[in-house]
């Protein structure tokens, strides 16, 4: 039997100055990049980006909002 990988985590995060679709577009983009999400959900209405996958990091994906030109917030 082969050994069973770790399942998926998901994580949210709150972004500061997401204010269009072109703001979720980017963001969503920067953080699909990321070694190890799987998915990326980025809402405008609350500012929130939710993150699926195995491997990725807080600081990655922080990382990832930044080069968008956004920040996430603490």
């Amino acid at each position: 039997m082969a050994p069973s990988s770790p399942a998926p985590s998901t994580r949210v995060y709150r972004v500061a100055g997401m204010t269009c679709e072109h703001c979720v577009l980017s963001v969503t983009e920067e953080v699909a990049r990321v070694d190890g999400v799987d998915a990326v959900d980025a809402e405008l209405a609350d500012g929130s980006v939710r993150v699926t996958g195995e491997g990725f990091s807080d600081a990655d994906v922080a990382a990832a909002v930044a080069a968008a030109g956004y920040e996430v917030l603490r």
